[in-house]
């Protein structure tokens, strides 16, 4: 927010008291919708820090009262309070008062955005998806098991998976893999197999891609050979290349009948302009290889 940075009067670390602070707050008075739309003038016109942080700070409840309702994702309230302060600024630094909106219908969005992206951050990777539907399930998968009464431990039943899918319009296969990753704990890699301690699950992993050593030397020796052929094929007529391109490099191969058509002579011959083509190619690159002292 520029010059006007909310410098931490109310920055609390986790371990003060939520209950003092929750106290605290309430000794900022609300704002009149005259009082608010000056004092957004103001910080917009000239960026004048008093009025920003009169804005933030008669705005805290309001942070507060919205962080509280993600109490359920295990992450310290106070952080949430404080993330939710941050998407509070960035409100002020973007509200427009001349579009008559309240303060509070405006930042109520970034509020709720900030405390998301945090908890998105905060949780668990392995558990966390990044889709639109994973993010949907992932915060209001909680709320919907409650209201439907959904409270096994484990996998849920056949018709709560149903009644959440059809409610948040997501498939069944999102539903039963967010709650597994929700309800599962995290496995380390660095976790031993066997309480003596020897081995680690990470040891049993295995790279189904090739190492990169590999595949460069593979791209190189790839590359070579277009160029050779290339250049071979720079020896061969016009018609030659056609066809040999035609019957030989193509996925899908055009027929001696096509090519005979094509150039009005007879299949056999266009069979015999192929294998001189191929031949020509042959030994051209083998002359280059030679030449070259090129190792395939």
């Amino acid at each position: 927010m520029g010059s006007a940075n909310y410098n931490g009067n109310m920055e609390f670390s986790p371990e003060q008291n939520l209950s003092r602070y929750l106290q605290r707050i309430r000794e900022y008075p609300m704002l009149e919708h005259n009082e608010e739309v000056e004092l957004a003038e103001r910080w917009r016109d000239s960026e004048d820090p008093e009025a920003a942080h009169r804005l933030v700070t008669s705005h805290l409840r309001l942070v507060a009262k919205i962080a509280m309702g993600f109490r359920g994702y295990g992450l310290p309230i106070s952080e949430l309070i404080s993330q939710g302060n941050v998407g509070m600024m960035q409100a002020i630094g973007r509200f427009d008062p001349d579009r008559g909106f309240r303060l509070s219908t405006y930042a109520m969005w970034w509020i709720r955005a900030a405390i998301q992206e945090y908890i998105l951050h905060s949780w668990s990777l392995v558990k966390m998806g990044t889709t639109a539907a994973q993010k949907k399930l992932f915060f209001n998968l909680r709320k919907l098991k409650v209201q439907i009464k959904a409270f096994e431990e484990g996998d849920l039943t056949p018709e709560s998976v149903s009644k959440i899918a059809q409610r948040l319009k997501v498939p069944e296969g999102e539903v039963i893999n967010m709650n597994r990753r929700l309800t599962g704990p995290d496995q380390s890699l660095n976790a031993p197999l066997r309480q003596e301690g020897e081995g680690e699950w990470q040891d049993w992993l295995v790279e189904s891609r090739q190492n990169q050593e590999h595949t460069l030397a593979e791209n190189q020796e790839m590359g070579g050979r277009r160029k050779l052929l290339a250049s071979a094929m720079d020896n061969l007529s016009e018609r030659e290349r056609h066809i040999i391109s035609e019957r030989r490099l193509r996925e899908a191969p055009a027929t001696l009948q096509d090519l005979s058509e094509q150039y009005g002579i007879s299949r056999e011959r266009v069979r015999q302009i192929e294998v001189r083509a191929f031949e020509k190619i042959q030994k051209s690159v083998k002359n280059a290889v030679i030449e070259n002292h090129i190792n395939f």
